[in-house]
């Protein structure tokens, strides 16, 4: 067939996704045989395009979101290293910003990252006090090859609210939008190649919300063509958003408190179904509409929901402060779901900053009563073992946080001292294999230095943050 005519493929999918019909008549030399299988080709290619290419819209290489391209923990790319050598790793690039927890979002050649300016007022990070400061709130788009800041969009943002470093929300990368939502209720969708406004909200003046004493905290999610925000107020703890218009397409439940608990999506019984886990139930709700499916009480100490539910199989473990830890076991005739086991002062884990991983059975993750990183039977909540190695260091302390990412066999674990670690997570222990000091703690909390921002792994790349600079190391193996 070389030679016989020339089509480039991709100009072949184009003219089939936009309905073209091209005429194999006109295409030179073409035998019966060539239109037969032309035909074919054309057919192929337009499945392709219906089917394939909206799944490409984010690289395989990219950390568009909180926790990753799939909400799971897990990071795919090939050519990483498994073992973080001795010697160390390679700091590509430092860039400084100001404060906060967001974690960064990595999507094409961009990195997003928020933070907040501080020009007056005192802060304490007193769990019991809402610090009023006057500051400026910042989205932050930069180079990711060499960590340039490309541009900002800042507005002026008054707290008042405890821990008060700055934005909590890792950005939500979607196309040429990037959606952010600030410690008081900004969200923002703006374009990701200049930064201008596309359009926002402000959830205390739109929904009659209150801050929590926190902040607001739940990572916005996109499913489809909807933006999913927890927000609060009277009927609108959940609230649906079309992601390009801003427009709301409903809202729904009333609560205590809206919690931190970011928005998930699940399947069982054969139904998609949107989690909403606020300071007083853990509900399931229909993503198309908001009708609530089933709701349990689930009620954490001081409405700190932080954790995303996890779903493995079907079970659902649920975890907070003290000791609210649950396993629900999902209905597999219709949405629905019974407590299964409940932890207690020798059994469970308890998550608050970190949520926890799950793999072959065994929960992985780190325990706001003692500080340690446990692992415990999914099944019943016996604890296996406990390590504060990537935690606190040695000691019991509690809210000790490392935040969790598997890689293949291996598990990336970013420890509250500013380490990246490699270690093998398994029922019977916690080996680590390399370690590597990237930043400085900056923040403060219980008496000790502690850096709780979530990092984000990308084109071989681990990038994370303090409250001064954002840093980027290879994780590229040697060949």
């Amino acid at each position: 067939m070389r030679g016989e005519w020339s089509y480039s493929s991709s100009e072949f999918i184009k003219s089939s996704h936009q309905g073209d019909m091209f005429n194999v008549e006109n295409v030179t030399g073409c035998t019966n045989k060539v239109k037969t299988m032309f035909t074919i080709c054309r057919v192929l290619n337009v499945l392709m395009a219906m089917y394939v290419l909206p799944a490409l819209v984010v690289s395989a290489d990219d950390w568009p979101q909180w926790l990753g391209p799939n909400l799971d923990s897990n990071y795919r790319e090939e050519g990483v290293l498994s073992v973080i050598p001795e010697q160390g790793l390679e700091v590509l690039w430092r860039t400084p910003i100001a404060g906060g927890y967001a974690g960064p979002a990595v999507a094409g050649d961009h990195v997003f990252v928020t933070d907040y300016v501080r020009k007056s007022g005192e802060a304490k990070n007193d769990p019991g006090i809402r610090n009023e400061l006057q500051g400026t709130e910042q989205v932050h788009c930069l180079n990711r090859t060499t960590g340039k800041i490309l541009w900002t969009h800042s507005y002026d943002c008054p707290y008042k609210i405890s821990y008060p470093a700055g934005p909590r929300a890792t950005p939500t990368v979607d196309g040429d939008r990037v959606y952010t939502l600030g410690a008081e209720g900004h969200l923002f969708c703006l374009n990701t190649n200049n930064g201008d406004v596309i359009w926002s909200k402000q959830f205390q003046k739109d929904y009659q919300a209150t801050a929590p004493i926190w902040g607001f905290c739940a990572h916005p999610l996109i499913d489809g063509d909807t933006l999913y925000c927890v927000v609060g107020g009277d009927g609108s703890v959940a609230v649906a958003f079309d992601k390009m218009t801003g427009e709301e397409k409903w809202r729904a439940l009333s609560a205590s408190e809206q919690g931190y608990c970011p928005p998930t999506i699940i399947e069982a019984a054969g139904v998609r179904q949107l989690l909403i886990w606020d300071a007083d139930n853990l509900s399931a709700l229909n993503p198309k509409t908001g009708e609530v499916l089933w709701s349990n009480p689930l009620k954490p100490a001081y409405g700190m929901s932080i954790a995303a539910p996890r779903k493995s199989g079907d079970l659902l473990f649920a975890s907070a402060i003290r000791n609210v830890g649950t396993v629900f076991q999902l209905n597999q005739e219709k949405p629905g779901a019974v407590e299964l086991w409940t932890g207690n002062a020798k059994s469970g884990v308890y998550s608050a900053n970190s949520t926890p991983v799950i793999t072959e059975g065994v929960i992985y993750g780190t325990d706001y009563n003692t500080g340690g990183l446990r692992a415990v039977d999914l099944q019943t909540g016996e604890i296996f073992w406990e390590s504060w190695k990537p935690t606190t260091g040695t000691r019991r302390s509690g809210h000790g946080t490392a935040f969790i990412v598997k890689h293949g066999k291996t598990y990336f674990l970013f420890s509250e001292t500013g380490d990246l670690i490699t270690a093998n997570l398994s029922k019977t222990e916690y080996q680590e294999t390399g370690r590597f000091h990237i930043l400085e703690p900056t923040g403060e909390a219980f008496g000790r230095s502690v850096v709780w921002t979530h990092p984000a792994f990308a084109n071989q790349c681990c990038y994370v943050r303090n409250d001064k600079e954002i840093v980027c190391v290879s994780l590229k193996a040697k060949d």
